[in-house]
């Protein structure tokens, strides 16, 4: 076999073909343009790089289409290759973005395009969705403005930042009223809310919202630092994970969704604890996942 053949075929079947023809389904809610989440049951692979790359978000895999028909089917390259080879001209569907494209954007840093949006205020769309479509009491939305991790998204939608060690914003968890999304260009590390260099007890859940959402549960707990994964588990944010972790008498907390995925994190989460010598606990939400639980306090 010519490695001419292999990356012409590689340059011409894309990772959505595999998927789509291998039962998966794009889970538009999740997605972006640059990261297309697709799900198979409790299966999870997110596609990238213009459909060339993959990753899954539940473990360490990654790569091109070849190691990706591995990844599902198991066998060996030379299965792999016969099996991209045959869907050489297969169509896989379009997902029907309900955004507009992002390619309009100015050409900033991913610091810049944060610091150009304006701080939610009282009465603002952010405000307005947080507080009345998610529940999400005043106390913790002034905390967190005045910690300065939200701004204001377009048309009614909240930015949840995500900063490294430094404190330099990565990326934004994006939720609204008709989107979610993560920062275009941007990197998931970790979303704090809370007490951030003393906190002896880390509540580690998959998104900014159930972070705020827990926090408003257990009314800021003095001792706790309330974090989101944004749903991924990157090199960074195991990192940051770690580094939190390895702090005197801390207490990872895997307050992560009452589901598959959630228990999934949880296994993650307690292995690192285990590797790290740091106690570990599991919160699981009443309902599925901390926002819906609160909500339905709100309603009771």
């Amino acid at each position: 076999m010519e490695k001419a053949d292999i990356e012409e075929l590689r340059g011409r079947v894309g990772c959505a073909a595999v998927l789509e023809t291998g039962g998966f389904a794009v889970d538009l809610k999740e997605s972006t343009r640059k990261a297309v989440k697709y799900r198979r049951g409790d299966d999870i692979i997110i596609v990238i790089h213009d459909g060339k790359g993959w990753f899954d978000p539940l473990s360490d895999a990654k790569g091109d289409v070849y190691s990706l028909v591995q990844h599902l089917d198991g066998g060996d390259f030379m299965e792999a290759f016969v099996q991209v080879a045959s869907l050489v001209g297969f169509v896989p569907s379009e997902p029907e973005w309900k955004r507009r494209s992002r390619e309009s954007e100015p050409d900033q840093s991913v610091p810049a395009r944060w610091a150009a949006r304006r701080k939610p205020w009282r009465g603002s769309a952010t405000w307005r969705y947080l507080r009345d479509e998610r529940r999400i009491p005043e106390q913790v939305i002034r905390t967190a403005i005045a910690q300065n991790v939200l701004r204001e998204g377009p048309l009614g939608s909240m930015w949840a930042a995500h900063r490294d060690v430094a404190g330099i914003v990565t990326g934004w968890e994006e939720r609204g009223p008709q989107w979610r999304g993560f920062a275009a260009g941007g990197g998931k590390m970790l979303f704090r809310l809370g007490t951030t260099m003393t906190a002896t007890r880390i509540c580690v859940t998959e998104a900014a919202i159930d972070a705020m959402s827990l926090a408003a549960i257990e009314r800021i707990r003095r001792d706790t630092l309330y974090a989101s994964t944004g749903g991924g588990w990157s090199p960074a944010t195991d990192t940051a994970l770690r580094l939190l972790g390895a702090r005197p008498n801390t207490r990872l907390v895997a307050a992560t969704d009452a589901n598959p995925q959630g228990e999934a994190f949880v296994s993650r989460l307690r292995e690192l604890a285990g590797e790290l010598a740091c106690d570990f606990e599991r919160l699981k939400p009443r309902a599925e996942d901390w926002n819906a639980m609160l909500q339905d306090a709100a309603s009771a």
